[in-house]
């Protein structure tokens, strides 16, 4: 049977610790189509066979068929109400107050509502609007396209570390090679390769908001040049995409739509020649097409590090302190520690030599004696009335 101590309010402290790990996330991961799981759960009627599309897509770090894959983030879009691009492409309100808008462009209304969506968790406010920087904006530091960037609690884990973030990202798609002022071929699909941009929060102040700490994204070759927020107890990053994509670049390819053939042809002859990222493909091209190039284009596709950053564990550690004084514990009240005569085995002469014992378990009980928690040493310990041992029994949770 064991021996019990009472254990006093002196005994029991507390204390918190964080513990950080590097997470790398590599380019491959986020531009390849197995460690890309979409999830069709939109769906169009009407004019040709439709479409399908995602609301957003999952990086695994691995082929997500797998049971060893993990979660590591989710990426989509979404678009402000009030913006120009939204207000240039609807053509108004039905009699329920819902935007109306024409054939030509895909899921706006999807990108309306993932933007108030992100407003509303992170903002307080569905109707808010994100800005870069996030305190003290410009009237051009409103973001009208975002890019939203949700890592998951897995690697995250309770927040994303300040000053450690970095991401590797292809601001130029390919340049789409002009005849007669008509593109030459498709740069949706193609990975881009010049432009190459790293944007980081180190160097950038923090602030509190509604969403927790937030921090500022920018090019690390020019801090001033601001592109976006983190928050890091949320571990969301949300990008300008006006900033971080080259507003003056053409787009070409051919993307989903409501017609006979089920897709479109953008930055043709037939359909806006001259048409841009932004707004034309932002607001023409589903969630999924969208974010297909940004996650297959602009972010390479090599083994390199395409997404670095620290997180944080809070640990909260309850400290006991068993102290066992020099008189107790000494003796067992195991039956083998006694022959049949009431005389201790471990010691051959009672009237010279000292009992002792051999600690090997801490238990700790609650007031009614029963046992919530058990700490085994890694060797037993001697114990006898020359020694005064204190454990330290250290929970974590």
């Amino acid at each position: 049977m064991p021996t019990f101590k009472e254990i006093t309010a002196a005994d029991i402290k507390t204390s918190r610790s964080a513990l950080n790990q590097l997470v790398d996330v590599i380019q491959n991961d986020i531009s390849g189509s197995s460690t890309r799981k979409k999830y069709q759960v939109f769906v169009t009627g009407g004019l040709g066979p439709g479409v399908t599309s995602s609301l957003f897509q999952t990086v695994f770090d691995q082929d997500y068929t797998l049971q060893t894959s993990n979660e590591v983030l989710d990426l989509t879009v979404g678009l402000f109400s009030g913006s120009s691009t939204v207000a240039g492409s609807t053509t108004g309100v039905d009699s329920a107050g819902k935007l109306l808008f024409p054939s030509q462009s895909l899921m706006m209304r999807e990108k309306i509502n993932i933007y108030r969506q992100f407003a509303q968790t992170l903002l307080g406010d569905a109707d808010a609007q994100f800005t870069a920087p996030f305190s003290n904006p410009a009237t051009t530091d409103y973001v009208d396209e975002a890019i939203f960037v949700n890592i998951k609690r897995l690697f995250a884990r309770d927040r994303v570390k300040p000053q450690t973030f970095a991401m590797q990202f292809y601001t130029t798609g390919v340049v789409d090679s002009t005849t007669s002022g008509q593109p030459a071929y498709s740069n949706i699909d193609r990975t881009s390769t010049s432009g190459s941009a790293i944007l980081t929060d180190a160097g950038q102040g923090t602030q509190f908001g509604f969403g927790g700490q937030v921090g500022d994204v920018a090019f690390s070759t020019v801090s001033s040049n601001i592109v976006g927020n983190l928050f890091y107890d949320q571990g969301i990053m949300v990008l300008d995409a006006k900033k971080v994509l080259s507003g003056t670049q053409h787009v070409s390819g051919t993307i989903d739509a409501i017609s006979s053939g089920g897709t479109a042809v953008i930055g043709s002859a037939a359909g806006n020649p001259r048409a841009k990222f932004i707004p034309d493909f932002f607001v023409s091209a589903s969630i999924d097409d969208v974010v297909d190039h940004l996650a297959s284009c602009r972010f390479s596709s090599g083994s390199l590090t395409a997404l670095t950053f620290q997180n944080v564990t809070n640990i909260n550690s309850t400290l006991v302190f068993c102290r066992a004084t020099a008189d107790e514990f000494n003796y067992s009240s195991n039956p083998t520690f006694t022959d049949s005569d009431g005389n201790i085995i471990v010691i051959d002469d009672p009237t010279t030599d000292r009992t002792f014992s051999y600690i090997t378990t801490v238990g700790l009980y609650d007031a009614n004696d029963n046992l919530l928690a058990v700490a085994k040493m890694s060797r037993p310990i001697e114990k006898n009335d020359e020694k005064d041992l204190t454990f330290r029994v250290r929970l974590d949770f």
